[in-house]
């Protein structure tokens, strides 16, 4: 009898289980689609600019669910950004220098700096709805959640071996075919691990894009990051921790039902020609290849519709007619690109002459201060890229090269990652206080919480995308620990440990806003640095003082850019490409 029963639990596991998954799924699919239908009604209702916030942890799944569709509208527009921007960036050799120094001037300049025009410019295109200030807070989570996914899906492009471009090359494929199945899926590591800390920094600047000044104006959006802010200032830490505790559950949710299962689809996209006995498993993911319902729904819509735009790239390719190489079209495209250089030019130069109009106003003591305050901020973002790389190097390998260490350390990692290190500061800032420490020293520990993760995903990134067989032809040769490092781990990490530092030192650039100026119980706290001139600039509506010190953040990060990191990129490229 006992064998039946056992039998019995079996077969009806088996019979309820996928009913299970396919009823999870169209339940989750009438969710998603009442979710649009709610946003859509708020966001097309009447403007209002300084919602009232409540501190009542019953308000607080509303603010939830605000906050993490800002956040993840934002996340889309960043992939689409950046495949995009880094595509162009990696295929154009007229612009690839352009495009990549305007990059990483534009993931330094903190969010603070674009906050005016942002907003501005949203409130006059949507001047009556809350869809302009929504908008406008939205685009701000844009600029600290894109640059980096931009920069690793450049460098992936790059680093693609040149036998796969070849057979490309050699079966006709179209750029669209190219892109599809093999530039994104060669990028799909680094791109999943580049989210991972996009979404994360999309918390970190929360509290900051939610609620903020602009000259005369408040502007405050129902949110968790408001609900933190306003809970902060009044000194309420039962309403801030219930805010915290949100959050955790949020990210922790986030984490099971999307990133565990996106870096196990990932994993199937490693370059090897040996597959590896230790993968990355994902209930979550196994679940949904068994549902039904999204199985129906691929073989009726996508696949068909996939089939279908192959086919007709296919044939556009076919009907397209050789290009003439004779000298009318040369001088045709010369001709073309001279007018729209030109044109570029005059709208270049017209905003350039306008904006040093600005700059008048200011003295020279003030622009010696700015300066001042810019070497600080920059000893600080060495600093905190210094003390970053010495744990996150050998604990990033560790995670990707060890699949026990790597089930306990990876989700608790994508979790610190995702939580607002500016929600922990007040907490932070306080007990260094406490032993004498002052905000000088502190801000390079918000400056270390906000970039190191940079750096750390990216290399677990790195080491997840070493193929396996080189790491079996070290240990077969019984490699010792500093040859396995110099000659396999290192050379195997060192594009996407570049793309990490990049963005890394763009994120504690990003970070100094906050970490230099803050407001704690009412009184703010500040110490010399160019990130605290930003922010105060920005509160007191100074635009001049603003641009000014946004200019020179931007000479500097220029500066680095050519000096350090495109020789560094220049040997990623040429010397660790795997082929």
């Amino acid at each position: 009898m006992r064998p039946r029963l056992t039998l019995s639990r079996a077969f009806v596991m088996e019979r309820t289980w996928p009913f299970f998954i396919d009823l999870s799924v169209a339940a989750g699919l009438l969710a998603g689609f009442y979710a649009i239908l709610w946003i859509a009604k708020f966001w097309f209702s009447s403007a209002i600019p300084e919602v009232e916030i409540y501190r009542s942890p019953a308000h607080l799944p509303l603010y939830a669910f605000y906050s993490v569709v800002r956040i993840f509208v934002a996340y889309a527009l960043s992939l689409v950004f950046a495949i995009a921007y880094g595509y162009t960036a990696a295929y154009n050799k007229r612009l690839e220098s352009l495009l990549i120094a305007t990059l990483d001037i534009l993931q330094s300049i903190p969010v603070l700096s674009f906050l005016p025009g942002v907003m501005l410019a949203m409130m006059s295109l949507f001047p009556s709805r809350q869809l302009g200030i929504e908008f406008g807070a939205i685009l701000l989570i844009f600029t600290g959640e894109v640059w980096n996914m931009a920069f690793s899906f450049y460098t992936s492009l790059k680093s693609i071996p040149r036998e796969l471009m070849e057979a490309t090359a050699i079966n006709r494929f179209s750029r669209w075919q190219r892109l599809f199945q093999l530039e994104l899926p060669f990028a799909a590591i680094g791109l999943v691990w580049n989210s991972i800390v996009s979404v994360a920094n999309g918390w970190f600047f929360l509290m900051v894009c939610e609620m903020f000044p602009v000259g005369s104006r408040n502007f405050r959006l129902p949110g968790l990051g408001s609900y933190l802010q306003t809970a902060a200032a009044h000194g309420d830490f039962m309403a801030v921790t219930w805010g915290l505790i949100t959050m955790v559950l949020i990210v922790v949710i986030t984490d099971q039902l999307l990133w565990r299962p996106l870096i196990a689809w990932s994993d199937k996209f490693k370059f090897e020609t040996v597959e590896s006995g230790d993968r990355v498993t994902s209930p979550v993911l196994d679940a949904l290849r068994n549902s039904s319902v999204l199985g129906i729904i691929n073989r009726y819509t996508f696949r068909p519709v996939a089939e279908r735009f192959y086919m007709e790239a296919a044939a556009r390719r076919k009907r397209r007619k050789p290009k003439p190489v004779g000298g009318e079209s040369k001088r045709g495209s010369i001709a073309i690109y001279v007018v729209t250089g030109a044109v570029l030019l005059v709208v270049v130069g017209i905003a350039a002459f306008r904006a040093l109009l600005l700059l008048k106003g200011i003295h020279g003591s003030e622009f010696l201060r700015l300066l001042g305050g810019a070497g600080l901020t920059l000893l600080r973002v060495n600093a905190a890229l210094l003390i970053g790389s010495l744990w996150t190097i050998p604990v990033g390998v560790a995670i990707g090269f060890n699949p026990r260490f790597s089930h306990i350390a990876q989700p608790v990692a994508q979790i610190a990652a995702s939580f607002p290190a500016t929600a922990l500061f007040p907490l932070i800032l306080v007990a260094l206080m406490r032993v004498g420490v002052g905000l000088g020293v502190g801000s390079v520990v918000l400056m270390l919480l906000a970039a190191q993760w940079y750096i750390l995903f990216n290399v677990i990134a790195g080491a997840q995308a070493i193929p396996s067989e080189l790491r079996e032809v070290a240990t077969l040769f019984r490699f010792r620990d500093v040859q396995r490092w110099t000659t396999v781990i290192l050379p195997g990490i060192f594009p996407f440990l570049i793309t990490g530092l990049i963005t890394a030192s763009g994120g504690a650039w990003n970070a100094s806003i906050v970490a230099e100026y803050f407001q704690l119980k009412g009184r703010a706290l500040s110490t010399l640095g160019l990130g605290a001139q930003i922010s105060t600039a920005s509160t007191d509506g100074n635009y001049p003082v603003l641009l000014a010190a946004t200019m020179i953040m931007a000479l500097i990060v220029v500066t680095i850019n050519r000096l350090v990191w495109r020789p560094l990129y220049h040997l990623a490229e040429t010397k660790y490409r795997l082929e």
